[in-house]
């Protein structure tokens, strides 16, 4: 059985610092001491920018070492990304190729012998407009959920496709497997005899092996010990694989659904037009789009930009959904803490531009920040909280 695993390693940029902490000590820090423990086994990351940032702020430096190391084995690749996490078809080309270029000097700087060949869409959400762009920006292939493929015949998870919009390389991941915790169900396929032959490709937040499901019986490093299977870099997979079927791929994400997809609304949980508080974040989004573009000249423009890109990250918009994850070891995604969040940072942008803004304009946004917190504490209090 040759098993391809891939990893997202993800916290929102503007996190507290416990947070992050927690999830490098009870995630980060074991499957990489797992890894280093295990030489044969090989997985592909992506590991945000803004990640990478914060651990190094909190001098994380260890981490960052045994990652290299990894590296250097080349037990580990890493791809391309956006450094702060957007939903990349629902923002500017202009933001989408920043979002890919920082994150490329974000990985150089700190882990200098990385070649970013593939590249992960964060939530894996598909737009033939974004990959088309991925491509100009010298990528190879994307690892996608199933969901995205719209072929006739089954996916051939032995196959690799070529996206006819990009000419991008595809792998597709498994969602049910993926979907459950991973470890457990390799050990659960070792034992029939008709997976031998099998190849299985997972996709999952990094954070699943510890933070989020509490793996007391070390499933996970006992999975690795088994002996019973191979593992394979994604890049290297593909340059092996001759199997190339051209496919038409759809608006999807790794949680669509078929019936949202048939609703013609892919990207749902980050922008529902009957959800008013995301339709809103949206507006203000746009309001501040418009502004840092209006005054690029600024003196605070860099400040402005930071303040953005924080808040655009995807979390800021899926706290807003209220879309319950227990299905994938997540919580209901509705927080008033974290929308508030990304809210805070798309005004701190505006308010940034102290010199250039009007006193209109100012206003403006101060009272789509107070319209927005106003929409969200009162669903809270009257829907959320019993």
């Amino acid at each position: 059985m040759l098993w391809i695993n891939f990893l997202h390693l993800y916290q929102p940029a503007n996190s507290e610092a416990y947070r992050i902490e927690e999830a490098n000590d009870l995630s980060y820090k074991r499957i990489v001491k797992a890894l280093l423990k295990n030489k044969n086994i090989k997985f592909t990351f992506n590991i945000s920018g803004c990640l990478v940032e914060r651990l190094v702020e909190l001098k994380q430096f260890d981490l960052i070492k045994k990652i290299n190391i990894l590296l250097e084995r080349k037990q580990i690749e890493l791809v391309g990304s956006a450094a702060y996490h957007a939903l990349l078809p629902l923002i500017g080309k202009k933001e989408i190729i920043w979002q890919i270029t920082e994150q490329e000097r974000i990985i150089k700087k700190y882990f200098p012998k990385a070649k970013l060949k593939g590249f992960f869409l964060p939530e894996m959400a598909y737009s033939p407009r974004v990959a088309k762009i991925i491509k100009n920006e010298g990528y190879k292939w994307l690892i996608l959920d199933e969901i995205s493929y719209s072929g006739k015949s089954d996916i051939d998870f032995d196959d690799i496709y070529i996206d006819k919009k990009s000419e991008l390389k595809i792998i597709f991941r498994s969602r049910r497997l993926s979907n459950s915790y991973v470890p457990e169900k390799i050990i659960e396929l070792l034992k029939k005899k008709d997976n031998i032959d099998k190849t299985i490709i997972t996709a999952t937040d990094g954070e699943l092996y510890g933070l989020r499901h509490n793996d007391n019986k070390k499933i996970f490093e006992k999975s690795l010990k088994t002996g019973n299977f191979k593992t394979m870099l994604i890049s290297d997979y593909i340059k092996k694989n001759n199997n190339n079927n051209k496919v038409f791929l759809r608006d999807s994400n790794w949680e669509s659904t078929e019936k949202y997809l048939k609703n013609k609304k892919p990207f749902h949980l980050w922008y529902n037009d009957r959800n008013k508080i995301q339709s809103k974040l949206w507006d203000f989004v746009s309001l501040a789009t418009k502004l840092i573009n209006k005054y690029k000249k600024d003196q605070n423009y860099h400040w402005a930009h930071w303040h953005f890109v924080r808040g655009l990250a995807s979390c800021t918009f899926w706290w807003a959904s209220a879309y319950n994850f227990k299905h994938n070891f997540g919580p209901r995604a509705w927080s008033p803490s974290e929308i508030e969040r990304g809210a805070d940072e798309f005004i701190r942008a505006i308010r940034s531009l102290e010199d250039s803004t009007s006193r209109l304009e100012k206003i403006k946004a101060e009272n789509f920040l107070i319209s927005i917190k106003k929409m969200v504490w009162v669903k809270h209090w009257t829907r959320h909280k019993k």
